[in-house]
Formats: structure tokens, C-alpha cells, sequence
């Protein structure tokens, strides 16, 4: 099997991504005790910011191997991006070797961070991707869906393609929930269902969320 990131280098990144978070900007973390405490886990996050992936990294409690578009891997981002343990994926293709990578990850008992929307948009799940189904519903793990809230507002940035600095924002961890029908099945049709289960839960998340966080 193609080796699996290092959960150390994940923890290191974790770290940098405290410090950095908190530092340029005023996170508010809510339900991270609904996290699973160990075995695998999905993160699945809505994904409207550059800055969303980097967020949930320092304030998750665990360590998280998020797979991100290969276009991010540029220069000396390449080896530090995978020395923290995070996973490249060509999104215009099957990628055999981080799909195999991250499948590795959750039978570890890591914790898999995705963004099921694939590319940056309005950060609120109306499109799904079925890769979510297909490694919640392969590796059995609980997806707990994750809102951040606040990256995208417009006014008062410095930085065009960051959030004003010093502004909050939220994160909002949900429930564990399974994907799957309980049947292991990984047919197309079970895909389209689970998919269907997923965006059903994650778009009741990003609600009560913004219900919870006034955003």
C-alpha cells in the first residue's frame, strides 16, 4: 500500500496552524466535543476561503490530513505541505495514489479532512462531489460535518485573498453521523444515496450554524 502521511507531521501542523490562526485572526471554536476522541474520522468542511483548510487544522482536536488540489503544492509549499502530512489530489482525475493515501489515513484511525464541494464557492454544499460517499462509505468512518463561518466577509481586508485581520471567525463542529446504509454496499446507487444522505446533513449543519453563530 503507498505509505500514509505522517500523523507527527500532521500534529506539527496542527501547531503551526494555532499559532498562525490565532494569530492573525479571532477564532471561535464551537462543539469540538462532538469530535470523536479516536478511530477514523471525515471531516467535511463547506469551502468558501483559502483560509478554511489552514483554520481547521489549528483548532480541530486532532490532527488532521486534509487532501488538497495538487495547484496548492507550488515551490517550497510542496515539502512542507506534505512534511505536515497533508495529501495531494489531482481533481482532474482519478487519483489512484490519494485515494489510496487517504483511505490509508482512516485505517489508521486518523482523521481525513475534505472539502466535498471541490473547488472554493459559496462555502454552502449545494454541490457535492461523491468522493465524500466513497471514502465514508468504503472506510465505515462517522463524518462530522464542519462549518466555518465569517472567512468570506469582503469588508476590511488587507489581503484579498484572506479575511480581514484580527476579524472572528467561527467554527463550528456537528454530530458524527454515518454515511452508509449499514449494508457496506459501494454501487453507484449507493453512492447517489449516501451523497444524498451527506448533503441533506451538511446543509442542516451549515444552518443550525449560522442559526447558533448570528453569521
Amino acid at each position: 500500500m503507498t505509505d500514509v502521511p505522517s500523523v507527527r507531521g500532521a500534529e506539527v501542523g496542527r501547531r503551526i496552524g494555532v499559532g498562525l490562526m490565532y494569530g492573525l485572526f479571532k477564532p471561535r471554536v464551537l462543539g469540538a466535543w462532538r469530535v470523536p476522541a479516536a478511530g477514523p474520522v471525515i471531516f467535511a468542511v463547506n469551502h468558501s476561503h483559502n483560509v478554511d483548510g489552514p483554520m481547521v487544522m489549528g483548532v480541530a482536536p486532532r490532527p488532521t490530513h486534509f487532501l488538497i488540489k495538487k495547484e496548492a503544492f507550488v515551490g517550497p509549499l510542496d515539502p512542507f505541505l506534505t512534511g505536515i502530512g497533508q495529501l495531494k489530489v489531482d481533481r482532474h482525475s482519478t487519483d489512484r495514489t490519494a485515494i489510496s493515501r487517504a483511505l490509508g489515513v482512516l485505517e489508521q484511525g486518523g482523521v481525513l479532512g475534505i472539502f466535498p464541494e471541490g473547488t472554493r464557492g459559496e462555502g454552502d454544499f449545494a454541490a457535492l462531489r461523491a468522493g465524500l460517499a466513497y471514502f465514508a462509505v468504503r472506510s465505515g468512518a462517522p463524518i462530522v460535518p464542519v462549518a466555518v463561518l465569517g472567512s468570506s466577509e469582503r469588508s476590511g481586508r488587507l489581503i484579498k485573498a484572506l479575511p480581514p485581520l484580527r476579524s472572528r471567525v467561527d467554527v463550528v463542529f456537528g454530530d458524527p453521523f454515518d454515511a452508509g446504509d449499514g449494508t457496506g454496499r459501494r454501487t453507484r446507487k449507493a453512492l447517489d444515496e449516501a451523497t444524498e444522505r451527506i448533503q441533506k446533513q451538511l446543509t442542516a449543519h451549515l444552518e443550525n450554524a449560522r442559526r447558533l453563530t448570528g453569521r
